[in-house]
């Protein structure tokens, strides 16, 4: 039954992922993974690990990354919807500090896939909202790191006027509101 339908996102490696769904009275099912069917659409990684969060409407994570040991990542939501950003921290690339950006929700079962190298994030846009994604390596924390939601040289379009949330009541960690800008994480800022 697998098949997954690849969409390329304009940043090199980053695409969206829409799986089949079979729909019938007694509700739907689908397949979030097969190493042989994403192999078929050009995706050949190994995931290593799975996580799982909720969130409150309005909470914003990100944008993390590590940077050793660096995480590709499959994300997918499975209750509620999220604005979930990915943003192009690979050394060399055409793409470097460029963004892309789009709804995850329940509804529309749509997955994203992040290759290593780039930093993400997301603003949840309803109350218990749940995340679920496989990731290529291990979580290290000595190697945890992020940069700014909003750093003014990324200039991420966050949608809070779109989700009617007020920007001043965003909820973040302790860790994400002292993040750097790219610039000063990258020691161009001193």
């Amino acid at each position: 039954m697998a098949e997954f339908k690849k969409t390329e996102t304009g940043i090199k490696d980053l695409v969206i992922i829409d799986p089949a769904v079979c729909i019938d009275q007694r509700g739907f099912f689908m397949e979030t993974y097969s190493k042989r069917e994403f192999e078929k659409i050009g995706i050949s990684t190994e995931f290593v690990q799975d996580n799982h969060s909720r969130s409150k409407k309005g909470v914003l994570r990100g944008l993390h990354f590590q940077t050793k040991h660096q995480q590709g990542k499959l994300i997918r939501v499975t209750r509620g919807s999220i604005w979930d950003v990915a943003v192009d921290l690979r050394k060399g690339s055409q793409t470097f500090g460029r963004w892309y950006g789009l709804v995850l929700s329940e509804e529309n079962r749509k997955m994203i896939y992040i290759p290593k190298g780039f930093a993400h994030g997301f603003l949840s846009l309803e109350d218990n909202t749940e995340i679920q994604y496989k990731c290529t390596d291990f979580y290290y924390p000595e190697y945890d790191a992020g940069i700014s939601w909003d750093d003014p040289d990324i200039d991420i379009k966050w949608p809070f006027e779109e989700f009617e949330l007020a920007k001043e009541k965003i909820v973040f960690s302790l860790k994400d509101r002292g993040q750097p800008s790219l610039k000063e994480y990258l020691g161009e800022i001193k």
